[in-house]
């Protein structure tokens, strides 16, 4: 069986643009988790939503796709249920603890430091306004992933000229 992609973007939703909606629209079965509020998140709303989605598959083989905001509610997610799932691609975890300017959201921090009970791979920017090298570095370890740095790439974003990104595409594979 083929995995299934479920897509989690962050704060404000993913444009067009963003390779998010990209890998959505490449993906064979690919969903994105709609979330109630993308501009002022709850931590328990987007949670929840992430695992009736993932609920809703109809086998384990589910790939996370997340991105900024979306990555530290798949932190959340993975502390708070005990379900089995294929892994999660972690592109851009911002580091909500020393943030780069406020967000009106709530329950996100203190941002979870346990290890994933999945594979996962974190990819960070050594450029991200929202983490640090350090901080990218340390959830990664505290969360058991892979970690991919990449050069000057910003918040791994459509801004930072993150569209079709077939890197990206390609490190699905490893799932």
């Amino acid at each position: 069986m083929s995995n299934l992609y479920l897509i989690v973007p962050g704060y404000g939703n993913s444009g067009e643009n963003h390779w998010q909606t990209h890998f959505e629209h490449q993906l064979p079965g690919a969903k994105r988790v709609e979330q109630k509020n993308w501009e002022q998140p709850i931590c328990a709303d987007w949670v929840d939503a992430i695992d009736t989605a993932v609920r809703a598959c109809p086998s384990n083989d589910v790939v996370l796709i997340g991105h900024s905001l979306g990555c530290i509610a798949i932190a959340h997610w993975a502390q708070q249920h005990a379900v089995v799932i294929r892994g999660a691609l972690l592109v851009a975890p911002p580091d909500l603890e020393n943030p780069h300017e406020e967000l009106p959201i709530q329950g996100f921090i203190p941002i979870p430091l346990l290890s994933l009970p999945f594979p996962s791979i974190v990819v960070a920017s050594n450029n991200d306004p929202w983490a640090s090298l350090e901080r990218s570095r340390f959830f990664s370890e505290k969360w058991g992933s892979r970690l991919i740095f990449l050069e000057n790439a910003g918040h791994i974003n459509a801004d930072a000229g993150f569209g079709e990104w077939k890197e990206g595409l390609q490190l699905l594979s490893r799932f």
